[in-house]
This record gives C-alpha cells, structure tokens and sequence, in this order.
C-alpha cells in the first residue's frame, strides 16, 4: 500500500472521530438534524477509510452509505446494511432543503445515536 493511501485512511478515520465527537455533542443540545447529519458524515468517512485499505486507491465521491459500503471487503450483517440505508437520510435532509423529512425527537435521536455507536465501534475496530 501506498503512503498517499496510507494518509488516506488516516485522514478518512481521524476526522470521522471528530466528526463523531461534534454528531454526539449536537444531538445531546438538542441541534438533532445537524447532529444525525456529523453522524452520517462519520459513517461515511470510515467506508470510505475502509474503500481505501480495500482497493488501495482513493475512496469516491459519492455519500450513499450503502453504495460506500458495497465497495469494501467488510462483511455486514443485513442489520447493519439496513441501518445504512435508512440512515442515508440524515445526509440528504442536511444537504437539501427539499427533501427535509421530519425531524427525530430526543430519544430517537438517541437511539438512532446508539446504533450508530455500535456501528462506528465496528467499523473503527476493523481498519
């Protein structure tokens, strides 16, 4: 593997840490939208860490949680890969205003914030 590869997945798995730090931190002030949308942005940077380490070249342009995911030699559960793509919509409703759905209250956020938890671990784990 390549040292600009290796920086990649640095790059991917370090500022997905951050970004989980700022998901977590706006979901518990109540900032839910903008919370779940730092939480699909980490989901997205540790694929895309992982598309990396697998293909040895750089990651593509794309959000899709599940297109990212397909592109990984990760072996998810049809759990998690349901997860993903449910959880795509945290991206879109960030990004444009036509496709706002209604928003989580508190606990759902939270739980939705668990699950990704648990995904995050997993994914981070296996880099």
């Amino acid at each position: 593997m390549s040292d600009i590869i290796k920086k990649y997945i640095s790059y991917w798995r370090d500022s997905a840490v951050e970004d989980w730090e700022v998901g977590n931190s706006l979901i518990h002030s109540r900032k839910i939208r903008h919370g779940l949308f730092f939480v699909h942005l980490t989901l997205e940077k540790l694929l895309k860490a992982h598309i990396c380490k697998t293909t040895t070249d750089y990651a593509p342009r794309i959000h899709s949680l599940i297109r990212l995911a397909d592109k990984t030699d990760l072996k998810l559960s049809e759990e998690q890969l349901n997860f993903l793509a449910e959880f795509d919509r945290f991206n879109i409703a960030g990004r444009y205003p036509d496709s706002l759905t209604p928003v989580p209250d508190q606990v759902e956020a939270r739980k939705k914030l668990a699950k990704a938890g648990g995904l995050y671990q997993w994914l981070h784990e296996k880099l």
